[in-house]
């Protein structure tokens, strides 16, 4: 697998990559920056939502939904919207980080301290009816979710833990249960999973995206050409290409790099918003 830089600005705090298979475009933000970025083949759109995002996904019904500083949002129609403020009932300086939705078109996302505070933070769930609900507490840097091909299982990233820690998941309720370790990482940030099971992780700080068995076996890694790794996903037309997030780091970082290879994602889903 041969990695290459997509020609496309460099971020502050690349994060959140994600395919839209519906337009056949992959989005991505720059946290701190709070640009929200689609790459449509050779064309790049990038849109200013005005306060820190950590993760956008389509909205099944148009536009988008964002994790932003403030809480849960929608933008379409070019305005944006909280539809779930969550960070004032939190600690001030808290924003939210990384998420995804399942099949259902729930939209799990958590949040952090700007300063690291241990425990400042907890992981959501916004239902499509806009209602919230808080499913963990005492999380320090929320990080990567994602869920097994069936979906009966969810992995979850709280970066200073060291883990990539799985919860037993029903699809139909979208409830979690029975945490436990699935593995140690150093610094496990953004992941996502392939159609067999096997989950890649982007390491911050170790320069790149390891992929692990369904049993939690280290399978294979990939190094990418900078230190901060922060996110992956699968995208392109057969979902066989491998996209990847950095940040700046002062010397190294902040690219965009995909690479062709011999695996195939599952389908990334939008938020199944009630409203129109």
């Amino acid at each position: 697998m041969k990695l290459e830089t997509v020609p496309v600005p460099r971020a502050r705090l690349g994060e959140g990559p994600r395919w839209d298979a519906s337009t056949g475009t992959l989005l991505w933000v720059d946290i701190p920056a709070g640009l929200v970025h689609r790459l449509d083949g050779d064309s790049q759109e990038t849109i200013d939502v005005g306060q820190p995002v950590g993760v956008a996904v389509p909205r099944e019904q148009g536009g988008l939904a964002l994790a932003v500083r403030d809480g849960f949002a929608v933008l379409a129609d070019g305005r944006l919207t909280v539809v779930a403020p969550v960070t004032a009932a939190e600690r001030p300086g808290n924003r939210m980080n990384d998420g995804a939705c399942d099949r259902a078109g729930r939209f799990f996302a958590g949040t952090k301290a700007e300063d690291d505070t241990p425990g400042a933070g907890a992981l959501y769930r916004l239902d499509p009816d806009r209602t919230s609900r808080r499913v963990l507490d005492g999380v320090t840097i929320s990080n990567g979710v994602g869920w097994s091909p069936d979906e009966r299982l969810l992995y979850y990233v709280d970066t200073p833990t060291g883990r990539v820690d799985v919860f037993d998941y029903d699809p139909a309720t979208g409830e979690m249960a029975d945490r436990r370790t699935f593995a140690e990482l150093p610094q496990p940030d953004g992941l996502t999973v392939d159609a067999t099971g096997h989950v890649w992780v982007a390491l911050w700080g170790g320069g790149a995206v390891v992929r692990l068995r369904p049993d939690g076996g280290h399978d294979l890694t990939l190094e990418v050409p900078a230190t901060n790794v922060t996110s992956c996903a699968f995208g392109g037309a057969g979902l066989d290409e491998l996209y990847v997030t950095t940040a700046w780091d002062g010397r190294t970082g902040g690219e965009l790099w995909r690479c062709r290879t011999p695996y195939t994602g599952i389908p990334a889903h939008g938020f199944r918003d009630s409203e129109r």
